[in-house]
């Protein structure tokens, strides 16, 4: 199969135009003529995933590896190290970003982890769901196997609550509910959030969003595609 008839499947799936314009979804590395004999998906890459990955295939990633200005392929520095081994090895990358929190994503989430029924505007999907901070609080550690997350209280019951996977921090404006569950909560967006009465829950970023891969291998499936989830763990420990 050409690259460039899977690109277009995948833009059916979730239109690469639909992304931020700060975002950089879309093809990374690869040529549209390219033959790609297998697929893989993950939320992100690393030198390990590289190293697994067979020459003349295509990963798809949620994260894109190019996201800011390049001004230099330096093969000791990031991204140009990654790049360079994709390069080497014939394999073309593909991201899908904001595009796909958009279609897929936070709704996806929302659906089988939460397992809630959630009516989704934009980044944020919304859902009902009675009960005091601390019951909402034991609920959410259970459902994202979360060990000890940050949070912010604000007032103790909660009737509606709000989703955005990933980082969501800078769209508590827009938020209408009384909590919001997203990740990366900074030290502001928790002053933020305190003042305006609205209780904040960390799931974290690869806790909530490394779940792309299944989403999209789903996706994938009903268009007869046959994709693998590869492994990446969170570098982040705790």
């Amino acid at each position: 199969m050409r690259l460039k008839e899977v690109y277009k499947i995948l833009d059916t799936i979730s239109p690469f135009e639909l992304q931020e314009k700060w975002d950089n979804s879309g093809l990374q590395v690869g040529d549209f003529d390219q033959t790609i004999e297998h697929i893989y998906l993950c939320i992100d890459l690393d030198e390990e995933l590289i190293d697994t990955l067979p020459p003349k295939s295509l990963l798809i990633t949620h994260h894109p590896l190019i996201f800011g200005k390049l001004t230099s392929i330096e093969y000791s520095a990031y991204p140009a190290k990654l790049l360079v081994r994709l390069i080497k090895k014939d394999i073309a990358l593909i991201s899908m970003h904001t595009n796909f929190d958009k279609t897929h994503l936070n709704r996806y989430v929302a659906k089988h982890v939460l397992q809630v029924e959630p009516k989704c505007e934009d980044f944020i999907c919304y859902f009902e769901k009675q009960g005091s901070f601390e019951a909402i609080l034991s609920w959410v550690k259970d459902r994202f196997g979360l060990t000890c997350p940050r949070y912010v209280q604000a007032k103790e019951n909660i009737e509606k609550i709000a989703l955005t996977t990933g980082s969501g921090g800078g769209l508590l404006d827009m938020v209408d509910a009384d909590l919001f569950l997203t990740g990366d909560i900074k030290y502001h967006d928790a002053m933020k959030a305190k003042i305006l009465g609205i209780n904040m829950i960390d799931i974290g970023h690869f806790e909530s969003e490394h779940y792309f891969a299944q989403c999209l291998q789903d996706e994938l499936k009903k268009a007869q595609i046959k994709a693998i989830i590869a492994s990446i763990k969170n570098p982040l420990k705790a």
